[in-house]
C-alpha cells in the first residue's frame, strides 16, 4: 500500500522504541490532534485517525512482528485484510486507561460518552464525600502535641424520612428523563456527550412527596463536635485524618472521612526549619567583648548559654536537642541561637567618657574581622 506512511514514521519513534516510550509518543500524538480540540479541521481529523492506526499494529506484539517482517503488505488483501482481529485500536481507549480505569465512569467518559459501560445508574449505596478543615494550631502545641476540638457541618441522614427522601417512605418512580439508566447522551457532531441526568441527579428515580425538612435529598446539614489528638512534632500542612466523620452516605452507603489540615501559627521569638529552630538574641557589648553567661529562649523554657569573649555580630550557637520534637520520635532537633550584638542609643556622660577612654586605650590595634577588610579593601585606595 504505497500510499501509507510508515506506521513508525506517523509516531514519531524509531523502529526499536519500547512498548512504554510508544505509548507516551502515542499519548502525546492523540491529544495534540484530538478532533475536539480542532473543531472543523479535516486534517486533524484524518491525523488522529491515522496515529490511531498506527498505535493498534504497534501496540499488539503479534501484529507488530507482522508488519516488521512485511510492512502494509501484512494486513493487504492475501494476509488477513486488516489488523488482526478486524479494525484499528480504539484511539479512545488510552483516555479510559489514564482517566477512567476502563470501566466506564472516569473522567473520559463524563465526557465523551463512549462504551455501554459508561451509562449504568447510581442505584446502589454511595459513599459519603470526604471533608476538608483548616486548623490553626501555635508552635509551641506542634512542639508538645495538644488536643483539640472542632466544630463544624455535615450532612447526616434525614431522621424524619430515615434518609429515603420521601415523606410516604414509598413515593419514588423511574425517573423519565433518563428512563432510570441515571445518564443522558447528546450528540455534539462527531463525538456523544454523556452527563448526569439533569432530573434524578443520577440515582435513576425520582420523588413524588419529598420530606419537607431534606427538601427529597435525604440528608440534612448538621453541626457536628470531634476532638483530635494532635501529635508532638507535627509539621504545616499535614492531614489528620478522622475516619468516618464526612458527609453521611446515600441508601445505606458508608460515610466519607473528615481530613484536618493543620496550619501552624508564626511565632514571636522562633522560626522553624524542619525539626530545628531558630532566633536572634540580643547581646550586650560587653559579654560579647569579655565573655559570660547568657539565658536564651527554648521551647521548652530558657536554657543558660556560655558566650566566649571576642563573640561576633552575628555568630551563631547550637543548642542540641532544644528545637522541635521529632514526630513519632523521642528525640529532637536542635535549637540555634543567632547572637545580635546591641549597641546602645543613649549614653550619660559618665558612660561616654568611659567608651571614650576605652576607644583611645585601643589605639591602632584593629579586630581580625576589620584586619581582614582592609585587606580586601587597599585596591580602592591606591
Amino acid at each position: 500500500m504505497p500510499d501509507k506512511r510508515d506506521y513508525y514514521e506517523v509516531l514519531g519513534v524509531p523502529r526499536d522504541v519500547s512498548p512504554e516510550d510508544m505509548k507516551k509518543a502515542y499519548r502525546k500524538l492523540a491529544v495534540q490532534f484530538h478532533p475536539d480540540k480542532n473543531p472543523g479541521d479535516k486534517s486533524a481529523e484524518e491525523k488522529f485517525k491515522e496515529i490511531g492506526e498506527a498505535y493498534d499494529v504497534l501496540s499488539d506484539a503479534d501484529k507488530r512482528a507482522a508488519y516488521d517482517r512485511y510492512g502494509h503488505a501484512a494486513f493487504s488483501g492475501g494476509m488477513g485484510g486488516g489488523p488482526a482481529g478486524g479494525g484499528f485500536h480504539d484511539p479512545f481507549d488510552i483516555f479510559r486507561e489514564v482517566f477512567g480505569g476502563g470501566g466506564g465512569g472516569g473522567i473520559f467518559e463524563t465526557f465523551f460518552g463512549g462504551g455501554g459501560g459508561g451509562r449504568r445508574r447510581s442505584d446502589g449505596p454511595q459513599r459519603g464525600s470526604d471533608l476538608r478543615y483548616g486548623m490553626a494550631i501555635t508552635l509551641e502545641e506542634a512542639a508538645h502535641g495538644c488536643e483539640r476540638e472542632i466544630d463544624y457541618e455535615r450532612l447526616v441522614p434525614c431522621k424524619t424520612c430515615s434518609g429515603s427522601g420521601s415523606a410516604s417512605g414509598a413515593g419514588k418512580k423511574t425517573c423519565r428523563t433518563c428512563g432510570g439508566v441515571g445518564q443522558v447522551i447528546s450528540s455534539r457532531g462527531f463525538f456523544q456527550i454523556q452527563q448526569t441526568c439533569p432530573d434524578c441527579g443520577g440515582v435513576g428515580e425520582t420523588i413524588t412527596d419529598p420530606c419537607k425538612p431534606c427538601h427529597g435529598a435525604g440528608r440534612v446539614k448538621e453541626h457536628a463536635h470531634v476532638k483530635l489528638k494532635v501529635p508532638a512534632g507535627i509539621e504545616e500542612g499535614s492531614r489528620l485524618r478522622s475516619q468516618g466523620n464526612g458527609d453521611a452516605g446515600t441508601k445505606g452507603g458508608q460515610p466519607g472521612d473528615l481530613y484536618i489540615v493543620v496550619q501552624i501559627k508564626p511565632h514571636d521569638v522562633f522560626e522553624r526549619d524542619g525539626n530545628d529552630l531558630h532566633c536572634d538574641v540580643p547581646l550586650s557589648y560587653p559579654v560579647a567583648a569579655l565573655g559570660g553567661e547568657i539565658n536564651v529562649p527554648t521551647i521548652e523554657g530558657q536554657a543558660s548559654l556560655k558566650v566566649p569573649g571576642g563573640t561576633q555580630n552575628g555568630t551563631t550557637f547550637r543548642l542540641r536537642g532544644k528545637g522541635m520534637k521529632i514526630l513519632g520520635s523521642n528525640s529532637s532537633g536542635d535549637l540555634f541561637v543567632h547572637v545580635q550584638i546591641a549597641v546602645p542609643t543613649k549614653l550619660n556622660a559618665e558612660q561616654r567618657d568611659a567608651l571614650e577612654a576605652f576607644a583611645k586605650s585601643l589605639g591602632d590595634h584593629i579586630s581580625p574581622m576589620e584586619e581582614g577588610f582592609l585587606e580586601k579593601a587597599k585596591k580602592f585606595f591606591k
